[in-house]
C-alpha cells in the first residue's frame, strides 16, 4: 500500500512478530554476502601461494578477531561512549594497540604476541595453505554478523596447532577462565551491587569517564597481550620492520573502521545487558576483567579464548545483580540469558572443532583419541 511503512526486519530475515523470510534476510544483507562471496573467493585464489595466502589470512583474521572480540574489550567502552565523537575513541583505542603491539616486537625480538605463540604447538609459523586455513576468519566473520560470541583462539589457532595437546591446553584453560570469571563477578555484585546502587546515583561526575577510559585502556592492552596470538598465527613468528608496519597499520584502520560503525552486530550482546550505558558500572566491568585477564597472563604462555572469559563474568554479573534485586530483569531470566550466550559460544566451539579436524590432522586425530575412535 502507498504510504504504508515498510515492515522492520531483525537480523535473521523476520518481520517483527512474523515468520523468517530468506529472501527478506538476502535482500538486507546483499552487500555482506558479496563481501563474504568475494573473500572465499579470493582465498580459494591464493591458497596454493603462501607468501600470498598468509597476508590474505592475516587480512581476514585481524578484522575477524577484533569485530567479534571487540563486545569483550571495547563494547563496555563503545556503549558508555556513545556521546562521543567515533574518531575519538578510535584515536584513544588505535594509540594504546600501537604502543602495545611494538612494545612487544621490542621486548621479544620481533615477535607481537607477548610470546603467546612460543607454546608448544603454535611455535612454528605456517608454509603451507589450503582454502579451510586462509577462509577460516570468513566463517568467524559470519558467526559474527550473526551475533555468535565465537571464541576466536579456537576457531583461528585450532586450525595450525601441530601437536594435538596444544588444543587440549587451549580449551582447558578457557574453560578454567569462564568458571573463575564467573565466580568472581558472583562474589563482586554480590558483595557490592547495593553499594552500587547507592553510589551510581545522579549523573556520573566528569572524573568517571576518565576513570572508565584509563580502565578500558589497560583492559584493551592486556587483550592485546592474549589475542594478538590470534590474528599472528598466520605470519612469520619473528616480524620484519615492514612485516611489523602492515599488521599494526591494517588492525589500527580496521578498528577505526569498527568506531565507524559504532560495532558490529554482535555489539547488541553487550548493550542489552543491565546499566551497561552507565559510566560507573562500566569502569567496574573493564577493571575486574583487565584484572582476571592478567592473572591468565601470567599464569602460562598457553592461549585462551578470552571469549568464555567475558562471557563468564557477564553472567556472574547478571544473575548477582538479579538476585540482589539490582538487575533489570528476573532471575529466569537472566539465567536464560546465560543460557542463550553460553550455548551461542557452545556451537561457536562446535564450528571451531569441526574445521579445526577439516582442515589440521593433527587435531582431527586428537580428538578423535579423546573420544575412543582414535586409530
Amino acid at each position: 500500500m502507498v504510504g504504508e511503512e515498510a515492515p522492520s526486519l531483525d537480523l535473521h530475515g523476520r518481520r517483527a512478530g512474523g515468520r523468517w523470510s530468506l529472501a527478506r534476510f538476502v535482500r538486507r544483507e546483499r552487500s555482506f554476502l558479496a563481501l563474504v562471496s568475494v573473500a572465499f573467493m579470493v582465498s580459494a585464489l591464493t591458497a596454493d601461494m603462501p607468501e600470498i595466502a598468509r597476508w590474505v589470512g592475516f587480512l581476514l583474521a585481524g578484522y575477524a578477531a577484533v569485530a567479534n572480540d571487540s563486545i569483550q574489550t571495547i563494547g563496555t567502552f563503545i556503549a558508555s561512549n556513545k556521546d562521543q565523537a567515533w574518531w575519538k575513541l578510535w584515536a584513544f583505542i588505535g594509540g594504546i594497540f600501537l604502543v602495545t603491539i611494538v612494545w612487544s616486537w621490542v621486548q621479544f625480538d620481533g615477535d607481537v604476541t607477548y610470546q603467546r605463540l612460543a607454546a608448544k604447538g603454535f611455535e612454528t609459523a605456517p608454509t603451507e595453505f589450503s582454502f579451510l586455513t586462509v577462509a577460516a576468519p570468513v566463517f568467524l566473520i559470519v558467526l559474527t554478523r550473526l551475533k555468535m560470541p565465537v571464541s576466536t583462539t579456537l576457531l583461528l589457532l585450532s586450525s595450525f596447532a601441530t601437536k594435538g595437546s596444544g588444543i587440549g591446553k587451549v580449551l582447558m584453560k578457557s574453560f578454567m577462565g569462564y568458571g573463575l570469571a564467573f565466580v568472581i563477578a558472583m562474589v563482586v555484585w554480590l558483595s557490592l551491587t547495593k553499594a552500587f546502587e547507592r553510589w551510581f546515583t545522579g549523573e556520573a561526575h566528569p572524573g568517571w569517564r576518565v576513570a572508565q577510559w584509563v580502565a578500558s585502556g589497560l583492559l584493551w592492552s592486556v587483550w592485546i597481550q592474549q589475542d594478538a596470538a590470534n590474528i599472528a598465527v598466520y605470519l612469520p613468528r619473528r616480524l620484519d620492520v615492514i612485516e611489523l608496519i602492515a599488521f599494526a597499520g591494517v588492525i589500527f584502520i580496521g578498528l577505526g573502521i569498527l568506531f565507524r560503525m559504532g560495532g558490529e552486530r554482535i555489539q547488541e550482546i553487550v548493550e542489552e545487558k543491565s546499566d551497561i550505558f552507565d559510566l560507573r558500572p562500566a569502569t567496574i566491568i573493564a577493571l575486574v576483567y583487565a584484572v582476571i585477564l592478567f592473572y591468565f597472563k601470567i599464569h602460562s604462555k598457553v592461549p585462551m579464548s578470552t571469549t568464555w572469559v567475558f562471557l563468564g563474568l557477564l553472567g556472574g554479573r547478571e544473575l548477582a545483580m538479579t538476585l540482589r534485586g539490582g538487575g533489570e530483569r528476573s532471575t529466569g531470566e537472566a539465567l536464560k540469558m546465560m543460557g542463550r550466550d553460553a550455548g551461542l559460544a557452545a556451537a561457536g566451539l562446535l564450528v571451531s572443532l569441526v574445521l579445526a579436524c577439516a582442515v589440521n590432522d593433527v587435531v582431527r586425530d586428537a580428538l578423535l583419541s579423546s573420544i575412543g575412535l582414535g586409530g
